[in-house]
């Protein structure tokens, strides 16, 4: 049953007095992707200095290794144009690697031990420097093979009108920041709740390379598939589950989202708690250190959480201080593999989903969220991760076991509200049509990214990594042929050359030592 206050708030944004307040939303994509060779075997060369520098270069990066490369987007608010920019830096990447590929799928393969993956390099500033050891210190707490797994991060903000609007319908007097904060966090927790939808949708790691294992013992019961391939016969995203993108020690950490207040206090202790777990590897006062520090995080962002509240931060700001400072900008969404059908590793149809999806998750009801709820999330999560397309699964709702299917059915006739309120703002049909489609998915899995993914491995018995290795290829001949459409090549090779000469002064800046540094910045 359609909850009551997001028909109310439905029903008085869709008066022509207020319906164009959500017409502005804004948007941008980082989308990581491994270099390969034409083998599908890792690169082993460093990040090319013709794309600029990885470490001052705003739109072509790398993320924990060398061979890593990030994609990021200006922030637009059309997504068509967000998608058309990905494909400018990927063909400019493309063009300036030698005889390279970027993998199109998230989680890597070919690769026979964690020492094959180089660490990302920074230079030799004391902030580049501190990037290195921050994911050495990942290396030596999570290993390599994890960190190398690619995902893509959605980032959205919804248009002040909207925000000024929807306070006007709760009679809120106070300061309008504070009023967008509160929203940002309920969205938050209404993801969370329902993040399993996600997966079970958009999920796109459903097999993977023997090699990924590492010879580590699982008790997830796979299936032997071509000549070094494993799967899972209802899994939908490795990535998100015990073998990919996790950790342990951080289970016990209670980051909650009812307040900023509390959500800061709670990740200001998590870098600030010394782990048993991390004393035996020497940190940054050490000649040859292991980590930045021996805490359960070395800094924010080794937190990992799908959805993160954001805000732009000023020059030597941490995340936290950002936040406190100037309240939720924009929300950063964590949970998406990289969509081994889409050149760009994203669709439209995924964004216009999300529009719709998030905007639901900002408009319904939002209770605060207790710590057993939020386990109880996970729990759900990890359901879905390994069994979301078998069609007797059952998901934790409140107190009760209900089938995957009738929630998910539930869930999407309140998507049909928001995406006919989203057409009628923006006078377009693709919400509700991007949202009949996929409502049709949740009795019928093999139409989920996973399940289409599964079908191509089994169609042909083919090994995981074969298949990306021929989407790569393919991928490659797309972006060639591809025409610039934001930038071009004389914008992208000037960028890079401004980028390397910032890192260049960065260093030449630098007046006190690597260690000195690091104290200080542990002490703001």
């Amino acid at each position: 049953m359609t909850c009551t206050q997001l028909k109310q708030r439905l029903s008085t944004l869709s008066t022509a007095e207020e319906l164009g307040a959500i017409v502005g939303i804004q948007r941008g994509v980082e989308r990581e992707a491994l270099r390969t060779n034409h083998s599908g075997g890792l690169s082993a060369r460093p990040h090319p200095e013709s794309v600029g520098s990885a470490l001052t270069n705003s739109m072509i990066t790398t993320d924990f290794s060398e061979a890593l490369l990030e994609f990021i987007t200006p922030v637009s608010t059309d997504a068509n144009e967000t998608l058309a920019q990905l494909r400018d830096l990927q063909k400019f990447t493309l063009a300036n690697l030698d005889n390279e590929l970027l993998w199109p799928v998230s989680m890597p393969c070919y690769i026979q031990s964690q020492d094959e993956i180089p660490l990302a390099q920074f230079g030799s500033s004391n902030i580049g420097r501190m990037k290195t050891l921050y994911r050495e210190g990942l290396k030596n707490r999570y290993g390599s093979m994890m960190q190398a797994i690619a995902g893509v991060h959605f980032n959205i903000s919804f248009p002040e009108s909207l925000w000024q609007s929807l306070q006007r319908q709760a009679g809120d007097k106070g300061d309008l920041q504070s009023f967008i904060s509160a929203g940002y966090l309920g969205l938050i927790r209404n993801f969370k709740r329902e993040l399993w939808l996600i997966s079970y949708l958009f999920g796109a790691s459903p097999a993977l390379c023997r090699s990924f294992l590492e010879g580590r013992e699982t008790d997830l019961p796979f299936k032997s598939l071509g000549k070094g391939s494993l799967y899972l016969e209802y899994g939908t995203a490795l990535r998100l589950g015990d073998l990919g993108y996790t950790n342990s020690a951080q289970s016990s950490l209670r980051v909650m989202y009812n307040s900023l207040d509390e959500y800061v206090d709670g990740l200001k202790k998590a870098i600030s708690l010394p782990s048993d777990l991390y004393q035996n590897l020497d940190d940054y006062h050490a000649a040859q250190p292991q980590q930045l520090n021996k805490n359960i995080l070395q800094i924010e962002n080794e937190f990992y959480s799908p959805i993160r509240p954001k805000r732009n931060a000023q020059s030597g700001e941490k995340p936290t201080e950002a936040l406190l400072r100037g309240g939720i900008e924009y929300i950063e969404i964590r949970a998406l593999d990289v969509n081994p059908f889409a050149d760009t590793g994203i669709d439209i149809e995924q964004i216009h989903f999300l529009d719709v999806f998030l905007t639901y998750c900002l408009l319904k009801a939002s209770a605060p969220m207790s710590w057993d709820e939020q386990k109880q999330t996970q729990l759900n999560l990890d359901r879905v991760v390994n069994e979301g397309r078998n069609p007797e699964l059952t998901l934790l709702r409140g107190e009760q076991e209900v089938s995957l299917r009738q929630w998910a059915n539930d869930i999407f006739v309140e998507l049909e509200l928001v995406a006919k309120y989203m057409d009628e703002a923006y006078g377009v049909s693709y919400y509700s049509d991007t949202i009949g489609d996929m409502a049709t998915w949740v009795s019928s899995p093999e139409k989920t990214t996973s399940g289409r993914y599964m079908a191509k491995l089994l169609e042909t018995n083919s090994d995981n990594g074969t298949f990306a290795l021929s989407l790569a290829k393919e991928y490659l001949s797309n972006h060639q042929q591809w025409q610039y459409h934001s930038f071009d090549d004389a914008h992208l090779t000037a960028k890079a050359q401004q980028s390397l000469q910032a890192q260049k002064e960065l260093e030449e800046a630098d007046s006190v030592s690597f260690e000195a540094f690091l104290d200080s910045y542990f002490q703001a």
